[in-house]
């Protein structure tokens, strides 16, 4: 059992990264890989100067460009799963013979998210280096808690994997328009995760949602992380404790992994008692 999750997982992530990359002569894939993530910045750093009219010795600054910089991850496990599945289904009309071949199909969709997590680390790799080369971002790497980063970004893709998966079976029991719900998801996530702006700007009825999802304290850390005391100056979460982030960190992953097994058994039913695993939208 245990060769046979590992050769699904192999397979899936190899056949994950040949569909990401195959689309594009390499040279062109290798620009267009550098020049999306420096664009996208470029557009932030902008609008952050003109409209705040700070520098870049501003905490805030930091802030923004760090949770822009992560929140890469957030739009491409969580949408690169649902993706995964309707390509799968409408673009290579391959979903029913995965379904009745020898692997498990979560283990096969975590293998799928290989791919997006290198194309999404190669995205956040550069508009790190972006940011300290270009914008002035004030990032020492020299002084960074790696192990605490390290710790941390694990949890962080553990748990968005949870919930790509969760989303992209969710896809699998829609028929019409499904493709544009794992963007739909993660660009709502992006306003209340506090990515680019402290939650306690948003309506004080909104706010309970960016404090139950696990986006938020994953940012909090990864800039505690890497920026050591000057995180310190965003109030959102400093009473409380790195530990205690951690503690709840850990445990919204833990949660997010039972949902996903939840999610992907209903769904899976719903899907087969409909007749879902080999139907076409309108791709």
């Amino acid at each position: 059992m245990r060769s046979q999750f590992a050769r699904t997982f192999r397979t899936a992530a190899w056949l994950g990264w040949q569909v990401e990359s195959n689309w594009a002569d390499p040279f062109f894939f290798l620009v267009f890989s550098v020049l999306k993530p420096v664009a996208s910045v470029l557009i932030l750093v902008v609008m952050y100067r003109v409209v705040s009219q700070a520098g870049a010795q501003s905490p805030i600054y930091a802030y923004i460009y760090l949770g822009n910089a992560f929140y890469i991850y957030v739009a491409a496990m969580v949408a690169g799963a649902s993706f995964a599945i309707l390509d799968d289904r409408e673009h290579y009309r391959t979903l029913k013979y995965l379904y009745v071949a020898p692997i498990s199909i979560p283990v096969y969709l975590m293998g799928r998210a290989v791919a997006k997590f290198v194309i999404g680390s190669i995205a956040v790799a550069i508009t790190l280096a972006a940011g300290v080369l270009f914008f002035k971002v004030p990032l020492n790497l020299a002084t960074a808690n790696w192990p605490l980063f390290i710790l941390v970004l694990a949890l962080g893709l553990a748990c968005l994997t949870f919930m790509g998966i969760s989303f992209g079976m969710w896809t699998l029991t829609i028929q019409n328009e499904p493709w544009m719900l794992g963007e739909t998801v993660a660009a709502a996530l992006y306003l209340f995760s506090g990515a680019i702006f402290p939650i306690t700007i948003l309506p004080a009825f909104l706010q309970p949602i960016g404090f139950a999802l696990p986006m938020t304290y994953w940012l909090e850390l990864i800039r505690r992380a890497l920026l050591g005391p000057g995180a310190a100056a965003f109030p959102t979460l400093a009473a409380f404790s790195t530990p205690v982030l951690l503690a709840i960190m850990a445990g919204l992953t833990v949660v997010f992994g039972l949902l996903s097994v939840v999610a992907f058994r209903r769904c899976d039913f719903v899907a087969r008692e409909r007749g879902l695993i080999d139907v076409t939208s309108n791709f």
